[in-house]
């Protein structure tokens, strides 16, 4: 009886989350499902940061530059190969979780601060490395869909049809990425859930006890960077179709301290509240754009609400909701 209640909660709030996902572009303008389609990249984004951070124990200062990889790759084969910019997504994931593995060989022997900063290193000189390859990247300028292949980016005349459907762009962008955000979070949920959750957590709580186990230590330390880096990949991809440009600025270091940010304020180690950190970084700026335009308020407010949030919830939303949850489900699993 009770197993039965706590998979039919379960169910509805299940059922709660699809509906909002469904629903909400017909309660906002077209413009804010573009605010709402970016959150969901950073979402994306977000979801294999956690995995590498908050279940691996490896910190990673460095995922706006596998954004950028996934993101150029998607330009690439638009602009130089005339592909449509939906079919380039997965590839996009491929070639960052290629760099992702290349990434996560330091982490063999760095650890802690020093990885944080190796990473932190490649955030850095992306930008640099993005102008040196101009012929493929298009240098400073970038590469914009639009001049290049507008025959390829989907919904360029304003309206997307699927399955018979008529949508704006932006609802089709929105939709598309949320799309995508739900399954990576049920492949993440899948992931932690087995042995390889298991696994990932066992590194980060001590190395010696997983090696002692039987853990591979550098297999799941560089599968970790390869993993997260599909999903920044991905979120890149995705973010540079919603821009429909790519270019130096596009991704830099400050990508990756929001993605960070995201993560923490969604709660490192659960996957249940990083919906909540990736709308955190997308709309706090704005929100502190809003109370004051003079120099420097704006992030004088932006870092005071990320105090906040820290001090008030040190566990993040995910470690909130879960508090909140406790009684019901110590209802459930106690009551005879």
């Amino acid at each position: 009886m009770r197993r039965a209640l706590g998979m039919s909660l379960w169910v509805a709030m299940v059922s709660a989350g699809l509906a909002v996902f469904l629903f909400l572009p017909h309660f906002v303008s077209d413009f804010h499902s573009r605010d709402l389609a970016q959150a969901g990249a950073f979402f994306i984004a977000i979801i294999g940061l956690d995995l590498l951070t908050g279940y691996t124990g490896q910190i990673s200062l460095g995922h706006g530059a596998l954004m950028a990889i996934g993101g150029y790759t998607t330009a690439a084969l638009i602009v130089h190969e005339h592909w449509r910019d939906v079919w380039t997504i997965p590839l996009a994931g491929i070639a960052a979780g290629i760099v992702g593995f290349v990434v996560g060989l330091p982490a063999l022997r760095l650890s802690g601060l020093y990885l944080a900063l190796a990473t932190f290193a490649l955030a850095v000189a992306m930008p640099s490395l993005i102008k040196k390859f101009s012929g493929l990247t298009g240098g400073s300028q970038g590469l914009q869909f639009l001049e290049s292949s507008p025959s390829q980016v989907t919904g360029l005349s304003g309206k997307v049809t699927v399955l018979g459907h008529t949508m704006t762009q932006n609802h089709f962008l929105y939709y598309l990425t949320w799309s995508i955000g739900i399954v990576g979070l049920g492949v993440a949920w899948l992931v932690v859930r087995g042995r390889g959750g298991r696994t990932f957590r066992s590194v980060r709580d001590s190395e010696i006890a997983a090696v002692s186990s039987g853990v591979n230590l550098a297999w799941t330390k560089t599968f970790a960077f390869a993993l997260s880096g599909v999903y920044a990949g991905v979120a890149g991809a995705l973010y540079a179709i919603q821009n429909e440009i790519v270019n130096p600025l596009s991704f830099t270091v400050s990508i990756s301290i929001l993605l960070l940010v995201g993560a923490v304020v969604g709660g490192l180690g659960s996957l249940s509240g990083l919906v909540l950190g990736a709308l955190f970084v997308e709309y706090l700026p704005t929100l502190s754009t809003n109370v004051s335009t003079r120099e420097g308020v704006p992030d004088f407010i932006y870092g005071a609400a990320i105090i906040v949030v820290m001090i008030l919830l040190p566990t993040g939303a995910g470690g909130l909701l879960r508090r909140l949850a406790r009684p019901l489900t110590t209802w459930l699993y106690t009551r005879p």
